[in-house]
């Protein structure tokens, strides 16, 4: 079961984030997730929306891999090179998670992640479904 407090009276206002989700049940933890395909091939150099889709993908087949799915995440961390690409990341996120009932979130800008080639990765903790 999951509960997602999007804004408690007196919070500021959110932008596709929930400030708490409340949940009962087994959790997973996915590690980071990069841009690479399953053959560990670089998808989408120099495009940002192409590597969001691939990072998504990775967390919904380790998720899967679990029992659960993204439909069932409560905490993304976001880690962006450059905050240019936050509206690829939005779009993205909502056409693969409920806008309605989004998971808490942290973002933070980096000077780099482990391959210079990367633009973003995305950690997860989510709910297996009861």
């Amino acid at each position: 079961m999951q509960q997602h407090i999007v804004r408690p009276e007196g919070s500021p206002p959110v932008n596709g984030y929930s400030h708490a989700v409340a949940f009962t049940g087994t959790m997973v933890a996915v590690s980071g997730q990069v841009p690479l395909d399953g053959d560990g091939r670089l998808v989408g150099p120099n495009d940002a929306e192409a590597q969001v889709r691939q990072v998504f993908a990775n967390l919904d087949t380790a998720l899967r891999a679990a029992g659960s799915g993204l439909e069932h995440v409560v905490k993304l961390t976001v880690y962006l090179t450059d905050l240019a690409d936050l509206p690829a990341f939005r779009r993205v996120r909502d056409e693969l998670q409920n806008p309605a009932l989004p998971p808490a979130s942290s973002l933070v800008q980096v000077a780099g992640l482990v391959s210079p080639d990367f633009r973003v990765e995305v950690d997860a903790l989510a709910v297996v479904p009861e």
